[in-house]
């Protein structure tokens, strides 16, 4: 095999190789993003090194609690909103929480049982999934 040729073969397995790594990333969007989230809970990363977690119930309620990572001195640490999916989005409102105001995410799923998200207000994180 001549030079050239053992290039255009290292360019050729190089690029599939490129693809099968972007693949990884999957977006979730519409009946995929329910069935993902529903009845589900997700852990959140914190910067701090722990997780908050996210119970998503099936009626489209979603409760979080970040009683463990000592949010109660910061705002109430325990509240139950409401979530629906629309379009690419996941979307939630809490009473308090964010000013009661309508949060949307799109999602990834970067493995079985872990996602990264990003939020419409350009905040992005990742989290893992259970249940």
């Amino acid at each position: 095999m001549n030079t050239l040729n053992k290039l255009a073969a290292f360019a050729a397995l190089s690029s599939v190789v490129l693809m099968s790594g972007a693949s990884a990333q999957e977006a979730v969007e519409g009946s995929g993003l329910e069935a993902l989230i529903s009845g589900k809970r997700v852990y959140l990363s914190t910067p701090y090194g722990g997780e908050f977690p996210l119970i998503y119930n099936a009626d489209g309620t979603v409760t979080g609690d970040g009683t463990e990572l000592g949010l109660a001195r910061f705002f109430a640490p325990r509240e139950t909103g409401k979530w629906w999916v629309e379009g690419a989005n996941l979307c939630q409102q809490f009473p308090t929480w964010y000013r009661g105001e309508v949060s949307c995410f799109t999602i990834e799923k970067t493995g079985d049982t872990t996602i990264t998200w990003v939020r419409d207000d350009g905040q992005s994180g990742s989290a893992r999934i259970e249940g």
